[in-house]
């Protein structure tokens, strides 16, 4: 398990494959597997049985994981895809900062 560099609720950039290009916010993320979700991303068709939560069933679109190596944080001031960097404000912790304009992540 290595360290991740995006958090749920980070607004990323897929940098390939099919959807190359296109920006989302993370839903969730799965730091073993080394996966993400991103809302409204890489999306496939599931067909499921009638369940409670679904009665009819039928064909259900929904998101399929990203590779963690394959999304790149966005700056939410900048709207630029970057590295951060790491910096230390007013005694806090460790901080994310943007390396194109030094604004907090």
């Amino acid at each position: 398990m290595s360290p991740v560099h995006i958090k749920k609720g980070d607004t990323v950039k897929i940098i390939t494959g099919k959807e190359n290009g296109k920006t989302g916010k993370i839903i969730k993320i799965d730091k073993e597997k080394g996966i993400a979700l991103v809302q409204g991303l890489n999306m496939v068709k599931r067909h499921t049985k009638p369940s409670q939560q679904t009665p009819e069933g039928g064909v259900v679109e929904k998101e399929a994981p990203v590779k963690l190596s394959n999304v790149m944080l966005v700056c939410n001031r900048c709207k630029k895809s970057t590295r951060y960097a790491t910096k230390q404000v007013e005694g806090k912790k460790n901080l994310r900062v943007c390396r194109h304009c030094g604004e907090i992540i």
